[in-house]
């Protein structure tokens, strides 16, 4: 099983980049606050022993792959 790998916001931005999405600081931060519902864009937690928001790895790539393949199975051919 692989370990996960739990990365802070600026790392996400990074891993983000490194696929080709290039967001702000902002853009991040704004993505792993809270909507009104309580509910996250990415899913971001806080993590209890830093007090600062983590997200696994390899769940924000999968996330952005998956809409991918979505998109392109909805494209017409």
């Amino acid at each position: 099983m692989k370990q996960p790998c739990y990365i802070n916001l600026e790392q996400a931005r990074l891993v983000l980049a490194d696929l080709g999405v290039e967001l702000s600081a902002r853009q991040m931060k704004r993505a792993a606050q809270t909507d009104a519902t309580g509910k996250r864009k990415l899913p971001f937690f806080v993590d209890p022993i830093e007090n600062k928001l983590k997200i696994e790895k390899g769940t924000l790539v999968t996330i952005y792959r998956k809409l991918q393949i979505e998109a392109e199975n909805s494209a017409k051919h």
